[in-house]
């Protein structure tokens, strides 16, 4: 590009207007950031692949909004190309765009996402990462069932990740597959039904060592 493209402001509501792909992907490399974030949301609306590569260089914009944007397009695009940039994005030191690669994850909808997006349950920092990458476990679906159960059952992970995993299960339809799982999940959801006889048992012993007294306290 150049010095005379990097210096003129596009108007970047009229290249959206028209749909104006190439202009937009011109304008996602101007010198003014305002310019390349409208460009990157823009280029998310109209949801062209040819926008791919040029949005996944924005994904590692200095500025935190054109990398939000960037990652909120790769939603609305559904390209499994920007899968791994993604899931980069998911450690990225803004909250908002790790929010936002979280759901475009979900949206894409690929395995390769499971892990990381579990992982992101555990963010220290937000509750609304948490909160989307829960939602996009729950839109990848089946593939995710098994680390949400192993959350259910892990006595030393945080509560608030267990009680999300409860969650999303509770809306992808999921029933336990035998007493032992059904009392893991009980015990999440803080329901305490003795009457599940001696299945309760081990997750009962294993809720005793709980990190969290109030579990061990009223398991006993």
């Amino acid at each position: 590009m150049g010095i005379f493209d990097r210096l003129f402001k596009p108007n970047v509501e009229r290249l959206r207007e028209k749909k104006n792909v190439k202009g937009l992907i011109k304008a996602l490399r101007h010198k003014d950031w305002h310019v390349r974030e409208e460009a990157a949301w823009a280029l998310g609306g109209i949801g062209d692949a040819r926008a791919v590569e040029p949005l996944i260089q924005a994904l590692m914009d200095e500025y935190s909004v054109v990398r939000k944007g960037a990652a909120w397009a790769f939603g609305k695009i559904g390209d499994k190309r920007a899968v791994k940039h993604l899931i980069k994005a998911l450690k990225d030191e803004n909250s908002d765009v790790r929010e936002k690669a979280a759901e475009a994850l979900g949206k894409i909808g690929d395995t390769r996402a499971v892990e990381h997006l579990f992982q992101a349950l555990k963010d220290d920092k937000d509750w609304d990462v948490r909160g989307k990458a829960a939602e996009a476990l729950g839109e990848i679906g089946e593939p995710a069932v098994e680390p949400l159960i192993q959350a259910l059952k892990d006595k030393d992970e945080y509560w608030v990740v267990r009680e999300r995993a409860a969650e999303v299960l509770d809306e992808m339809g999921w029933e336990p597959r035998d007493d032992t799982e059904k009392v893991y999940y009980l015990i999440v959801k803080q329901e305490w039904l003795p009457e599940l006889g001696e299945s309760a048992v081990e997750p009962l012993i294993q809720a005793l060592k709980d990190k969290y007294s109030e579990v061990g306290i009223r398991a006993a």
